[in-house]
């Protein structure tokens, strides 16, 4: 299987009530990315989590980032037990826009996993690949931060990339790994898709490419085929 997560961001075309329009959209793009052999996943801003949740319980909902902090008295932290509480089932962690210490990202992992939830770590290189995968999250997504947004994929610009994080991989864990690479930043095209599958990544981590996208439905539906041609 193949794992496809939209990243809303904070953009405003998909925040407040066009939050539930982008879920509308995973929803009617989703039976279409099971035959493709593709599973959806939206991360959603805080704000959005619970109540998504509650009107779209067949879509699997991340959070954007989450504090290894506990529940209790830690005032304005995102607590992971809160988090599965409002029906989050995972979350980023360290994406390029919210770096965090590699402590945290430990933590982070081992919370998520004590709760039964997924974590997708964002990392920059193939080393760091290496370095977060000793933590053995979820996923881990390659998404080098000049490229993010910029309309050019990881897959067209630096293919190296794709393969050098996926031995890394395999140094780490081994034949038997199951952490999962992703390839973030640029995805734009099914061609994007097919070219980051060739090169070993088994998912994808996509924000302005879907976001921007003036048919959302349509979009989705289109990188999740490039996993199948």
């Amino acid at each position: 299987m193949f794992h496809f997560i939209i990243n809303s961001k904070n953009y405003l075309e998909a925040s407040g009530p066009k939050a539930l329009k982008l879920a509308n959209a995973i929803e009617k793009a989703t039976p279409l990315a099971r035959q493709a052999n593709v599973k959806l996943y939206l991360a959603a801003p805080a704000f959005a989590i619970s109540e998504l949740s509650k009107t779209h319980p067949k879509v699997t909902i991340f959070a954007q980032h989450l504090d290894p902090q506990g529940p209790g008295s830690t005032t304005g932290y995102l607590v992971p037990e809160v988090a599965k509480m409002s029906g989050a089932r995972g979350s980023l962690l360290n994406h390029s826009e919210h770096r965090i210490p590699d402590k945290e990202i430990r933590e982070g992992v081992t919370a998520l996993k004590r709760l039964g939830m997924q974590s997708v770590v964002c990392a920059r290189d193939a080393e760091e690949v290496g370095r977060l995968a000793l933590f053995i999250p979820t996923f881990i997504a390659i998404e080098p931060p000049e490229l993010i947004g910029s309309g050019t994929s990881v897959s067209k610009a630096r293919p190296d990339l794709i393969t050098e994080s996926k031995n890394s991989l395999q140094k780490v864990l081994g034949d038997k790994r199951s952490t999962i690479l992703l390839c973030g930043a640029g995805i734009v095209d099914d061609v994007d898709v097919r070219r980051a599958k060739e090169l070993g990544a088994e998912g994808i981590l996509v924000a302005s490419g879907i976001i921007k996208a003036k048919n959302w439905v349509g979009k989705i539906r289109s990188l999740a085929l490039g996993f199948s041609s």
